[in-house]
């Protein structure tokens, strides 16, 4: 019996991340309620709050759970989350590990492109969200400069930027690509992104 409760507090909850996602999509984050969540999810206000405190915890549940599941990403005491195959990868340091990663990176757009554009909307009309998306990117910058690291590679004073400008090129080409017409292929894409990588991180 507890462990049916708990699988349908763990469906509930998931309900309403979804709901809140799916009506963030469709009618941004200022105009929805949390009745509307509530109420797409198929249950209450009440309800709502036994889970989230409120639609600002919900959007930074949908950042720190379904973002980084989507990317693989693991909890990490040092900087709130890791992916240890970045790490891995910019320790390695080859052009195929780079071109690799990128091209499984590149699958996940669909799932994390949403959130991370809902995200920066929220953000300019919730307090609570300032820079939400920034703090998250500034995980996956510590994992480049850890492998930077890991690798003896770049000055130390290097390899935190570096991460800035590789991280900063690989979010405005996932935002973007699909609402641009830059006259590349998807393949062509991302080995031009990996040619930079490579560049910047090697």
């Amino acid at each position: 019996m507890a462990n049916l409760r708990a699988a349908q507090k763990r469906m509930t909850r998931r309900l309403l991340l979804e709901s809140g996602l799916e009506l963030f999509k469709t009618k941004g984050y200022a105009a929805t309620t949390v009745d509307d969540i509530a109420t797409a999810a198929g249950t209450t206000r009440v309800t709502f709050y036994a889970y989230f405190a409120s639609r600002s915890e919900l959007m930074k549940a949908l950042i720190d759970e379904q973002l980084n599941e989507a990317l693989q990403r693991e909890r990490s005491p040092e900087h709130g989350s890791t992916a240890r195959d970045l790490v891995a990868t910019v320790t390695e340091g080859t052009p195929e590990a780079i071109m690799a990663w990128l091209r499984r990176t590149a699958d996940s757009w669909p799932a994390i492109r949403p959130i991370i554009r809902i995200g920066r909307d929220a953000a300019v009309v919730d307090p609570e969200l300032t820079d939400l998306v920034e703090r998250w990117l500034e995980e996956a910058i510590s994992d480049i400069e850890d492998g930077l690291a890991a690798a003896g590679r770049l000055q130390p004073h290097q390899r935190h930027f570096r991460g800035v400008l590789a991280m900063a090129q690989l979010d405005f080409v996932a935002q973007h690509w699909d609402r641009t017409d830059w006259k590349l292929t998807r393949e062509q894409m991302i080995e031009e992104l990996g040619a930079s990588w490579v560049r910047l991180l090697t």
